[in-house]
């Protein structure tokens, strides 16, 4: 039988069968498959990502030096460069600042310390009893919890304050103290040497890269140097006022202890939203015992007032340029690194975060500005 023929033309061919390999690669070219290949590469960069935060977390005492010198130098790099800009040997403007800001550092937080451990056993004492009072009250009020399930609530939060790798292997003791001792001297040795070779090993690293990445790859690691180090500073001042806020309120009050307790709240700043309000609580408790209810409920007001005044203008005023991101990632941050990493995690969330947050801007060109909008004609043009 032979095939019809066409009135315009030859014959009509029946069509061919698509090969196996066609009819494959049609799987991935629509709407499905295109999603399929997004899932799949997502999930290689979640697994690369959880196997780089593994490896970190399993050697604290080399990824938390490295980290913290790496913060203080971003902190530390304007004075360097203001030093050499006025004739200083870069060698010289170096040692000047790192001997400094390492004296400076040292003297604070070492007189914290002090001051915080020689009223220790008082404050615990006084903690405990606040701590009693409430728990008394909240048996007895209207809520009418029982003890068991306040102590189960304890223990999950000191659960959650102390969970993760570093808090889960952190030991009492000589072993502590050595790690501690360790890793300060390794984070001063870091920190020297971020500051002198700063550029060269960064230089170094970005060499790795294809010559087409290098210069978005030297972009965001200065971006990320201007983030971190307006991080620190606005930190330290954040927290200062903080302190002297509840220092003030407490004198007023004539609340015993309030130098340690200001002390407590300093150091509780370094971790944004919660942390000067979390460790203020210690003065409350203080307060309780001492001053009673109503002084008591007097702090805790002074504390929810510097936390509003920090959040709302403190906040975008010495970080509003540098930390652009929302209060709810940052609690998110806040909570992976505790679990992670305990308080260190705490610490190091925020600021690792906005860093990951500005290099992903600066290679997915989120700052670029886009065209100028075109004019409409004048009517009649």
């Amino acid at each position: 039988m032979e095939p019809k023929m066409s009135p315009d033309g030859p014959p009509a061919q029946p069509p061919r069968p698509q090969s196996f390999a066609a009819r494959m690669s049609l799987l991935w070219t629509d709407a499905l498959g295109r999603a399929g290949i997004r899932a799949i590469q997502a999930l290689s960069v979640l697994a690369l990502a959880w196997v780089a935060v593994t490896a970190a977390i399993r050697v604290p005492l080399v990824t938390i030096p490295v980290l913290v010198a790496l913060i203080l130098a971003s902190a530390m790099a304007p004075a360097v460069r203001w030093l050499a800009a006025r004739g200083w040997p870069r060698a010289l403007a170096v040692l000047s600042s790192f001997l400094v800001i390492l004296a400076v550092a040292a003297g604070v937080v070492g007189g914290i310390i002090a001051l915080v451990r020689q009223q220790a056993s008082v404050l615990a004492a006084r903690a405990e009893a606040g701590i009693g009072q409430l728990q008394q009250f909240i048996t007895t009020g209207p809520v009418a919890l029982t003890s068991d399930q306040i102590d189960a609530a304890r223990g999950e939060f000191q659960k959650f304050l102390a969970g993760g790798t570093l808090g889960a292997d952190a030991l009492t003791g000589l072993r502590t103290a050595g790690e501690i001792v360790a890793g300060s001297v390794l984070t001063a040795v870091i920190l020297f040497f971020f500051l002198k070779d700063g550029e060269k090993i960064r230089g170094f690293l970005i060499g790795f890269l294809p010559g087409t990445r290098q210069g978005k790859a030297h972009l965001a690691a200065e971006r990320s140097i201007v983030v971190l180090g307006g991080y620190v500073r606005g930190t330290l001042i954040i927290a200062a006022i903080d302190a002297v806020i509840v220092l003030t309120g407490l004198l007023i009050l004539r609340v015993p202890l309030a130098v340690p307790l200001a002390a407590v709240v300093f150091l509780g700043g370094f971790i944004p939203i919660i942390g000067a309000t979390t460790a203020g609580s210690l003065a409350v408790l203080v307060a309780l015992v001492e001053n009673g209810p109503v002084p008591a409920l007097v702090v805790l007001v002074i504390l929810v007032a510097a936390n509003q005044l920090e959040h709302h203008l403190l906040q975008p005023l010495f970080m509003g340029r540098v930390l652009r991101i929302h209060g709810l990632v940052i609690i998110l941050a806040l909570a992976a690194g505790a679990t992670l990493a305990g308080v260190i995690g705490a610490l190091l969330a925020v600021p690792l975060t906005a860093v990951g947050w500005t290099i992903y801007k600066t290679l997915a060109d989120r700052d670029t500005p886009g065209p100028e909008p075109i004019a409409p004609a004048a009517p009649g043009a």
